[in-house]
């Protein structure tokens, strides 16, 4: 080898270990990311899996047709969490358990509601969550009508007096659900507002997004210094018809009669079970869905899909022959719909290992695909979701925020005690058309999108367990 090509050998030899040092190739990039050799080509095993179909739907399928309505503290909700043990265990995985903690009971009794003057009708409606009954012979009053719960609350206290207050604004779709945290609080809130006015009752427009006659129902809370006033929710094409009667300048009067029943303190839980890490068992990265769900459907979309999809990619990691330097840990929430309760209990158990939940997700946007992943990490950890968002773009999913916290519903305990997240949001344009409604069923479901949110669950779970990166 002559003198030139001595030269010109070593001159494209720097010039390639400069580049190996710029773009770091697939063991130095396992060293930064602190992950074992292969774990990047197990994980994308498990998406390529998961496409090919998981078993996701027919866990939905399960649930929905063997339980049914799951409300939360009722022996329907007793009987879903003997059916996620079981099916649990027949699945392969080991140390099963349900973690109780109590709540005060709600169940919804009769209901009905009627138009009787400008011209007598039925509506379609239904209590909401948490609502106090009318007297048994029902109510009936002149409608206040307000077109936002601004006006509602720009009413001047003791206006409201022996009338049925109705507030019709209406909820948008989104892509994200960006629009339900706005329009939900007045389900949240209105009655307490309403009753500070002197209202005897109120209805809202239903949170929700379709044109059916399905009356969304959902949890709302009274202000404890406020007096209590039975609280309901028309469907969409009854505020629409009221909204249309307010139009013309006629006085409407409306007879409500609901019966909901306290039932005193109930028992619910948390069904857990834990993929053993390899060197790490005591941290945990957590995955999961909601068990509960309204008595109005079958729960399938909300959040009977969740459960399936985060059981279906644990089950994929789990006959997968490899484990994970961490654990992976499966929760069925319990009492979700109802105030979270589930995420306070759990919380209130491992507060004194905190710093062993090592990083979380929950799936509870109802079975469209995953389209973006959004994360609060450490600057350490960034790399890592980096990759996890790269390993999740031929499936259709974009990154997004990383600065963006939040993990699920009932992750947010967790999250606000410091646990940092991430999220797989799903395209929800259509969720708010079957959420809390009687439409909540089955047929909802494409199973093949079950299987991109399979794919997205399974690399999250695998790359955040099989990593000694810190994500605090």
């Amino acid at each position: 080898m002559n003198r030139v090509t001595v030269h010109s050998f070593k001159a494209a030899l720097c010039l390639m270990l400069s580049g190996m040092a710029l773009t770091p190739t697939a063991w130095g990039q396992d060293q930064e990311l602190m992950l074992s050799e292969g774990s990047i080509e197990h994980a994308k095993m498990l998406r390529d899996t998961a496409m090919q179909g998981s078993m996701a739907y027919e866990i939905v399928e399960s649930l929905t047709t063997e339980v049914g309505p799951r409300l939360a503290g009722t022996a329907a909700e007793a009987r879903a969490r003997d059916w996620a043990v079981a099916k649990l265990e027949s699945l392969g995985f080991d140390g099963v358990r349900v973690e109780p903690f109590t709540i005060e009971g709600w169940e919804r009794g009769a209901e009905s509601a009627e138009l009787i003057d400008p011209y007598p009708q039925p509506l379609s409606f239904t209590t909401l969550g948490g609502s106090v009954a009318t007297p048994d012979s029902g109510i009936e009053a002149d409608v206040a009508f307000f077109a936002t719960l601004a006006d509602l609350e720009a009413a001047a206290p003791g206006s409201l007096e022996g009338k049925i207050a109705f507030v019709s604004h209406a909820m948008q779709k989104t892509q994200d659900g960006s629009s339900y945290g706005f329009h939900g609080r007045l389900r949240r809130s209105g009655a307490s507002i309403a009753a500070s006015k002197g209202a005897v009752a109120i209805l809202i427009r239903s949170i929700g997004t379709d044109s059916h006659r399905m009356p969304h129902t959902g949890s709302m809370r009274y202000d404890p210094e406020i007096g209590k006033i039975p609280a309901a929710a028309l469907s969409n094409p009854d505020a629409d018809q009221l909204e249309r009667i307010h139009a013309r300048g006629e006085t409407m009067r409306v007879r409500l009669n609901v019966q909901p029943i306290f039932t005193g303190e109930s028992e619910t839980g948390n069904v857990i079970v834990d993929i053993r890490g390899t060197e790490h068992p005591d941290e945990v990265v957590i995955i999961g869905g909601h068990l509960d769900s309204w008595d109005l459907g079958t729960g399938a979309i909300d959040d009977g899909a969740g459960i399936g999809i985060a059981t279906a990619a644990a089950k994929l990691i789990l006959d997968s022959g490899k484990r994970p330097k961490r654990s992976i840990r499966l929760i069925f929430w319990g009492a979700e719909e109802v105030g979270l309760l589930g995420g306070f209990a759990y919380l209130e158990r491992h507060k004194k290992d905190l710093d062993k939940q090592i990083i979380g997700t929950e799936s509870d946007f109802g079975a469209g695909k995953i389209w973006q992943l959004n994360s609060r990490v450490s600057a350490e950890a960034q790399p890592l979701v980096d990759k996890m968002a790269e390993l999740l773009a031929p499936i259709g999913v974009a990154p997004g925020s990383s600065d963006s916290p939040g993990a699920g519903p009932d992750l947010t305990p967790l999250v606000r005690a410091g646990m940092p997240s991430l999220r797989l949001n799903q395209d929800g344009r259509d969720y708010f058309d079957l959420h809390h409604t009687p439409d909540d069923t089955l047929d909802k479901i494409n199973p093949h999108d079950l299987d991109q949110n399979v794919a997205a669950f399974a690399v999250f779970a695998w790359l955040a367990a099989d990593t000694g990166l810190s994500f605090k």
